[in-house]
């Protein structure tokens, strides 16, 4: 949608996996056009853009690999850098396409073309991660890409980035799950649905996203979000050694740190978007 808007593809070429979703692609302004057919999707584009499961990146690139035109620009949109690189770069290279990763940090819990919007990545932050094999040209267009759509461009190692994202991005989603599934459990009183409100639901939001995609990121960036999650299991720890001797002046200290540094952080954020 957002490629269409700002004329910054001449089509918009979309694959699916069924056949009732390309009238509505079409109908929602998502695509020029769409199609079951991979290779058909792919064989005149000068970009590509993954946009499926992690799971799912190999053999869709794989698929496509034949049909690409040699010099095409590849990227994707995974929450893992490392595998998905690793993969897809050397893949690519041999039928002389040029592979750079991307992350773009935008989305909810929602999924399918109905839940898009044109304005998705005015503002983020979108992480490219080239590597020593990248090539020049293809990291300027992906650059271009991501600014031409909105975003702010940061550069990572493919490692780098999983590192940073299983703390700000997976062990999040990973609480949201785990909260989620204690307090909704069959096993707690009837009534402890109805005294589950806005604060519940905030922070259990993202616990509504893919299963399938959750799945994949969390066993993709599996070495990372276990040190993320212990992280955490230390700090739960610590506050329940606070609770334990009624330590009040500690718990406030807990409270206090964690306002001044969010609230810093939402204040940076919005001045960054006002730039």
């Amino acid at each position: 949608m957002a490629l269409r808007q700002k004329r910054l593809a001449r089509r918009v070429m979309g694959y699916v996996r069924r056949g009732d979703a390309i009238a509505k692609c079409r109908s929602l302004g998502a695509v020029d056009e769409a199609t079951t057919d991979l290779r058909e999707a792919v064989k005149d584009a000068q970009l590509v853009v993954l946009c499926t499961p992690l799971s799912q990146m190999p053999p869709v690139a794989a698929a496509m690999a034949g049909s690409l035109k040699p010099g095409v620009v590849v990227t994707d949109v995974g929450s893992v850098k490392g595998s998905v690189v690793r993969t897809l770069e050397p893949m690519l290279q041999r039928v002389g396409a040029r592979f750079v990763g991307s992350h773009p940090m935008a989305g909810n819990e929602r999924s399918g073309v109905e839940a898009a919007h044109a304005d998705l990545f005015a503002g983020a932050i979108s992480v490219v991660t080239p590597t020593a094999r990248t090539h020049p040209d293809a990291l300027r267009e992906i650059r271009r890409l991501w600014t031409g759509l909105g975003c702010r461009v940061l550069e990572l190692a493919p490692d780098q980035h999983d590192r940073l994202v299983s703390r700000s991005s997976h062990l999040p989603h990973v609480v949201a799950a785990a909260l989620a599934a204690l307090v909704l459990a069959p096993r707690q009183p009837d009534q402890q649905p109805a005294l589950c409100a806005t604060g519940f639901r905030d922070t259990t939001r993202v616990a509504s996203g893919s299963p399938e995609m959750w799945r994949d990121i969390a066993i993709a960036n599996r070495r990372h979000l276990d040190r993320a999650l212990a992280e955490m299991v230390r700090q739960l720890e610590t506050v329940r050694k606070w609770l334990a001797r009624a330590d009040e002046n500690a718990v406030l200290r807990f409270f206090q740190t964690a306002k001044t540094r969010r609230d810093a952080w939402c204040a940076q954020r919005a001045s960054s978007s006002s730039e």
